[in-house]
């Protein structure tokens, strides 16, 4: 699934190419694609025709063009596997193409939903007065927003009965960390992910509120981290953050910073990365994790 590097990378590639044009045509060619849009295919076209694509915008993981004359914004589910793609109007379709706009100027460019497993798809939805589609108004600010509140995070984490991991994948308390930037961050801050998260000082907050950061910022420079061809920005081009790893997918593989292998552990449905050295499992676990 796609994190927070690799959804910015996919809106800055959208601002460049898509943004202030005008919709003259929607094609919807699965009806997938569409399904959270419950008015159906047709609706969805006839509403967005004629409309202004205004600044692509983004909250954690969630990517939105809003309408830059009304208050709404198509909302992409990326899912698995799906991508938006800018491609020339004469380019073949994709074998997996569901989704065409086309826009009323002459840049003779389109926009392209790509989606091999049909598990994303775009929708339509009213805007919050904060400017976000309303079926995400409670997603929690990313680390990488300059109105994310440090402070509040801290006493908030200190308030859940969890685990460090879990924490940072609730999309309510911090968004747009994963799987593959929490186990990275994890590993650079020296936590096992099993910490508890009532035990927190502002000091190790601070720590890896800032390790958060660092491997996000990495990430999006590097263009995100692909793993396949599932994931590629608005030109269709792969990230290359996957050769930066140092725990996530090493498993067996010795630790960049003390030798030590790579251990992996199933965790919610996933799998967790660590080193059992440089992150201690805690006593709080009764020693269940491999090591």
């Amino acid at each position: 699934m796609p994190e927070l590097p690799e959804v910015e990378v996919v809106r800055r590639g959208l601002e460049r190419w898509v943004s202030g044009r005008i919709v003259a045509d929607v094609q919807v060619l699965h009806p997938r694609a569409v399904r959270r849009h419950v008015a159906g295919g047709e609706d969805f076209g006839a509403r967005l025709k004629g409309h202004r694509i205004g600044l692509p915008q983004r909250r954690g993981k969630y990517l939105w063009l809003p309408l830059a004359d009304q208050p709404s914004a198509v909302l992409a589910h990326l899912g698995m596997s799906g991508q938006l793609l800018v491609q020339p109007e004469s380019a073949p379709d994709e074998k997996h193409l569901r989704i065409r706009v086309r826009f009323d100027d002459t840049l003779t460019t389109e926009l392209r939903f790509v989606d091999q497993r049909t598990f994303g798809g775009l929708s339509l939805h009213t805007t919050t007065p904060e400017g976000l589609p309303d079926v995400i108004a409670h997603i929690a600010r990313d680390p990488l927003d300059p109105q994310f509140d440090d402070a509040a995070f801290h006493e908030a984490l200190r308030r859940r009965r969890t685990t460090i991991k879990r924490a940072l994948l609730d999309q309510s308390l911090i968004s747009g960390v994963g799987n593959i930037y929490a186990d990275e961050a994890l590993w650079r801050s020296r936590l096992h992910y099993e910490r508890p998260a009532t035990g927190f000082t502002r000091p190790r907050t601070a720590e890896l509120l800032g390790q958060v950061r660092d491997v996000l910022y990495e990430a999006l420079t590097a263009g995100g981290t692909s793993f396949d061809s599932l994931y590629v920005n608005v030109n269709g081009e792969s990230g290359y953050f996957s050769r930066e790893l140092n725990v996530y997918g090493r498993s067996d593989q010795a630790c960049n910073r003390c030798g030590t292998r790579i251990r992996r552990a199933p965790f919610m449905n996933r799998s967790s990365y660590f080193c059992p050295k440089c992150q201690p499992i805690p006593k709080s676990s009764g020693g269940r994790f491999p090591r």
